[in-house]
């Protein structure tokens, strides 16, 4: 039996249905995962507040420049992060932060300052203020750690105050805060870390208050 020859035309049409199958189904897997994604569970965002309703003392004239803090990249995230033992990191599978942790901790700063009635001299880099000082910190803890007793929230924060004309360290200190939580739950975790860097906000705010 002789083969029965193809045409050129035939070869096309089939490649072009082909080609049209193959598009189908791409498109049928990528509705199918979008449908998938849509239907997953986003997690929960929580924010930090800055502390209010306290005074700081000073009496000074000089200008300060609040520099975003410094973290190790554990704490540079949006996550929340659980030390559930002795050198041991984890995160919170239920709970984030509504922006990087250093991101959100320097406005909530520059927030504190100014509710302590120190609006007009308060700053942050970029905003054409001749400063006087630099206000530097550093994040050493943000964290739920799981201890004998129970959750506690802990924040420790070092801050240095700079002068910006001699370039000489002024003043430092470290500030921390811990506070027990409900439990590790992201609800209960995030307002134990909340009211922990309330906490260590108003000891800066009224520490740094009097240098400037």
């Amino acid at each position: 039996m002789s083969d029965v020859p193809v045409s050129r035309p035939d070869v096309l049409t089939q490649a072009a249905s082909l080609a049209r199958r193959l598009l189908a189904a791409s498109l049928f897997v990528g509705a199918a995962l979008s449908l998938a994604a849509c239907g997953s569970t986003p997690t929960p965002t929580y924010n930090l507040t800055a502390p209010g309703g306290f005074t700081a003392g000073g009496s000074g004239n000089g200008q300060l420049v609040v520099v975003a803090p410094t973290a190790l990249a554990v704490l540079n995230t949006d996550k929340i992060m659980v030390e559930p033992g002795a050198g041991q990191v984890a995160y919170l599978a239920d709970a984030q932060w509504s922006d990087n942790l250093p991101a959100l901790l320097h406005a909530r700063t520059i927030q504190a300052f100014e509710n302590a009635s120190k609006l007009r001299r308060v700053a942050r880099p970029g905003d054409g203020v001749n400063a006087d000082y630099t206000l530097v910190t550093d994040i050493r803890t943000f964290a739920l750690r799981i201890a004998d007793q129970g959750p506690v929230a802990v924040v420790e924060i070092s801050a240095k105050l700079i002068g910006t004309q001699s370039g000489r360290i002024l003043a430092a200190q470290v500030f921390r805060a811990a506070v027990p939580a409900a439990s590790s739950a992201g609800p209960a975790a995030t307002v134990a870390l909340d009211q922990a860097q309330e906490q260590v906000l108003v000891q800066m705010v009224r520490w740094a208050s009097t240098k400037f």
